[in-house]
């Protein structure tokens, strides 16, 4: 980024663009302030109060997920790897976005826990707790400064402000909302941002394939280009996964991507289930991800579609320049995958439209930091402090403090947006993070949940050598001691880290003491009464269009669909 800086690809703003993006400004602290008005304890700042409509936290629990992650990150896997990257969508969301809302919502909502590390100290005891609480705190610090660094970029590119500059402005705006208005004012924002974003990126992605000459015109100059027309179906995806054998290639995107990667994050990370959590009804929290799947699985065409034509189109990716990126080496052009979206909007969007785009992007950078640092303010201040260093103390200290938390996050991730800073494409960085803290969790969340013999000893041990097994395959993999393009190594660290928790789970079982089956019931499928799972129809909940059974359904069969179009 710097060399593109130094490169004067500055975007070309005029007076429309700046005004547009700062009236967004004015409306996302706007939004903070008018939330503040209805924070009056500790449950309304980390949980809403659980008083919000299911559309609401639907298009937050999407919102949420919006940030570098899914629109930077994905871009630049479009301008790297091509279709194959709707596997993330398609394969790696969709089906544990389902599985969340029929078959965990009820026991984490049901049993009124305030986080997804509370619900760890009710089913194992406090040493999985609290190992679970630091592991998702650091992970949510770390991920929060890949948001911040590529808002920061964005800044950069618009502003000409150095990268350091434009990450501490960007962490006090999202500091301020957050700190104001708690989880109210993350979620009210990020039903915005979501429309904001999806406002921003369609029309670059209908420019962008009237520029290629439609879609025919895309694939002629993707088979053409680097990466081929491999990069034109989703299956196999072996430039995705590094593994030239199909079967291998498959294997590793349907069991390291699409079960253990997949649904280690959407089942368990807390930064997701707290968006659901906040719903008014058992019935609202149910259909949450339910209601979010349906624009996630389309969401692929407005953030890869773009990237690969940034690709083809765009000179300082095309060519060799893409060639060079693509075998790990720099760009001649100094550019990266990363910036496939800013050139692309660069080269693309006339002003007043450019402004509009940049602060869909900035909406969500926001959006994705502002989830970090509310469910990290919440785990912190719930599952650390309350629970072990300051216990008893008032409501009102507690909201204070989360509110202080959220200072401190924010401080933190300027730090770590300097390590997001060192990888060409931050989809390689997230994706290393969630093989290290989510594929273990999920490992012992789903043997804890479906087996009431596994021990407390069991949950905090396995978590932790799953943990290990993940960082050492990683490790194996920077020392050269094995080498996988693409994000192969993330998808066997996953897969070792889900069977290494499983092992040493059985294992410790085995050579332990069980809880009683009494201290199990609404934690343990087999001993949870069907009717504590079963959700109102009647009032808000009425109507066909409202049961989550066919509403997952329905999701399912068009994701079915997708991945055989495509």
């Amino acid at each position: 980024m710097h060399v593109l800086a130094a490169a004067n690809l500055r975007l070309d703003a005029h007076v429309i663009d700046y005004v547009l993006v700062a009236f967004y400004f004015v409306l996302v602290l706007g939004i903070g302030y008018l939330a503040r008005k209805q924070v009056s304890s500790s449950l309304d700042f980390f949980l809403s109060g659980r008083s919000l409509p299911a559309w609401v936290t639907g298009l937050a629990f999407i919102s949420a997920n919006l940030g570098a992650v899914e629109v930077m990150g994905m871009s630049a896997n479009g301008a790297e790897y091509g279709l194959p990257t709707a596997h993330y969508f398609w394969i790696g969301a969709i089906p544990a976005m389902l599985f969340l809302g029929i078959v965990m919502m009820p026991f984490y909502y049901g049993s009124k826990v305030r986080s997804v590390p509370e619900f760890m100290r009710r089913r194992f005891g406090s040493a999985a707790h609290l190992v679970n609480g630091i592991s998702f705190a650091l992970a949510q610090i770390l991920i929060a400064g890949a948001n911040l660094y590529l808002l920061a970029s964005v800044v950069n590119l618009l502003l000409g402000w150095p990268i350091w500059l434009s990450i501490v402005v960007a962490a006090l705006i999202v500091l301020t909302y957050t700190a104001l208005g708690g989880l109210s004012a993350a979620i009210y924002n990020e039903v915005l941002q979501f429309f904001v974003i999806v406002a921003a990126l369609v029309p670059l992605t209908v420019v962008g394939l009237v520029k290629v000459g439609g879609w025919q015109g895309l694939v002629d100059k993707v088979t053409n280009g680097p990466g081929g027309a491999a990069q034109l179906h989703s299956w196999p995806g072996n430039q995705l996964t590094g593994f030239t054998s199909n079967f291998l290639s498959v294997l590793g995107l349907v069991f390291g991507l699409g079960f253990v990667l997949s649904f280690g994050y959407w089942t368990t990370n807390f930064v997701e289930v707290q968006r659901a959590m906040a719903s008014k009804s058992m019935s609202a929290a149910r259909r949450t991800p339910i209601i979010g799947a349906f624009p996630k699985m389309f969401i692929p065409f407005i953030v890869i579609i773009p990237g690969m034509i940034a690709a083809v189109t765009v000179t300082e990716l095309m060519g060799e320049n893409k060639a060079a990126l693509i075998a790990g080496k720099g760009a001649p052009s100094g550019a990266t995958f990363n910036n496939a979206l800013l050139l692309l909007m660069r080269d693309l969007l006339p002003n007043g439209m450019l402004g509009i785009a940049v602060a869909g992007l900035l909406a969500s950078f926001m959006a994705g930091m502002a989830a970090n640092l509310s469910s990290f303010n919440t785990v912190f201040t719930y599952d650390i402090w309350q629970t072990y260093l300051r216990k008893d103390r008032s409501d009102r200290y507690y909201l204070n403090f989360g509110r202080g938390v959220t200072a401190a996050a924010s401080i933190l991730a300027i730090g770590t947006a300097f390590i997001a800073s060192s990888y060409s494409n931050l989809m390689d960085y997230l994706q290393t993070l969630f093989s290290f803290f989510n594929a273990p969790l999920f490992a012992t969340f789903i043997l804890g949940m479906f087996w009431k013999r596994m021990s407390p000893h069991a949950g905090w041990s396995g978590l932790v050598l799953g943990t290990a097994s993940a960082v050492t395959v990683f490790v194996l993999s920077k020392v050269g001691v094995f080498t996988l393009p693409g994000q192969g190594t993330s998808f066997i660290a996953a897969s070792v880290a889900f069977v290494v928790d499983i092992v040493v789970s059985v294992v410790v079982t085995v050579a332990t003491k069980p809880k009683a089956d009494t201290e199990l019931v609404g934690l343990v499928y087999s001993l949870t009464p069907k009717t504590a799972r079963q959700h109102a129809t009647t009032g808000e909940d009425a109507g066909w269009y409202r049961r989550p059974g066919l509403l997952a359904g329905i999701a399912l069969a068009l994701v079915i669909a997708l991945n055989v179009i495509f």
